[in-house]
């Protein structure tokens, strides 16, 4: 065996591993849906049970509070902020990226600085810029903060500023106009970058508990993750019924990343090429 065919196996082996390690509390959590509130601590771990037990599974979607209504508000949340981040971090990433004007790097150099910032630090001012928005309570107070991302401005400018200048130039000898550059030349070329962004922003805003926490009251307005509160009960912890929750939680994102993960197999695979 050769050093690296040696090399290659071994890495195998090591992520092999980390998957493993990484899968094994997904499992546990499923496992324990399943079973008896006496079964949950049994040692050591079964990790099947010996009957199914699915009435926690039933109880999350029809008990009294449904979790067909957390679904249906983290969707709205999910769906419309990563829509509007998408969107917004796109323009922004082409204007950092391929607009040229007196600024911008420093422009770009003090926006990237917010994220040093701790989003804990921002809670009294928004709580005190909603209350004069009338927004606080409502789902806005969730999806219009969530429409902006440094993170996703950041990560699409670099992509941007990896697309040749001569595509561009080439456009504007045609007569074509930034957005129109931007819309019909750059950004069908950026479906890698867009379809991680949206996933990332996806997963971020479906499990968003802190925020949810501070400005939703009403619990008609309650997503997934406020929604395992209700397991929590005054002397004991529901954990067949949260992981059952829980279970239900992660399937969302499970078909967001199956629909997506064409095109960042797509975008790894040119970029290797590109290498």
């Amino acid at each position: 065996m050769n050093k690296a065919v040696f090399n290659k196996s071994l890495v195998t082996i090591v992520m092999l591993f980390l998957s493993i390690v990484m899968i094994v509390p997904f499992l546990w959590m499923i496992s324990t849906s399943f079973k008896t509130p006496a079964e949950v601590f049994q040692y050591p771990i079964q990790w099947i049970p010996v009957h199914f037990n699915w009435s926690h599974h039933v109880k999350v979607w029809t008990g009294d509070n449904s979790f067909v209504l957390y679904y249906l508000n983290s969707l709205k949340v999910a769906l419309i902020s990563t829509l509007g981040a998408v969107t917004l971090s796109s323009l922004a990433a082409y204007g950092f990226a391929r607009i040229q004007f007196k600024g911008r790097d420093t422009m770009f150099m003090v926006y990237l600085s917010m994220m040093m910032v701790p989003p804990q630090v921002l809670f009294v001012p928004k709580f005190i810029m909603f209350e004069w928005a009338g927004i606080y309570n409502t789902h806005w107070a969730l999806i219009l903060p969530g429409m902006f991302t440094i993170f996703g401005v950041f990560m699409m400018r670099q992509f941007f500023l990896s697309v040749p200048y001569e595509i561009s130039e080439a456009a504007f000898i045609d007569g074509a106009g930034h957005f129109r550059i931007f819309s019909r030349i750059i950004l069908p070329m950026a479906k890698p970058s867009i379809a991680t962004l949206a996933i990332i922003d996806f997963s971020w805003h479906w499990n968003d508990y802190e925020n949810a926490l501070v400005f939703l009251i009403d619990h008609d307005l309650f997503t997934v993750p406020l929604g395992l509160q209700n397991f929590i009960l005054e002397n004991n912890v529901d954990y067949n019924g949260m992981m059952a929750a829980a279970t239900a939680g992660i399937i969302p994102m499970i078909i967001v990343f199956l629909i997506g993960q064409k095109y960042i197999i797509e975008g790894v695979a040119s970029s290797a090429v590109k290498g």
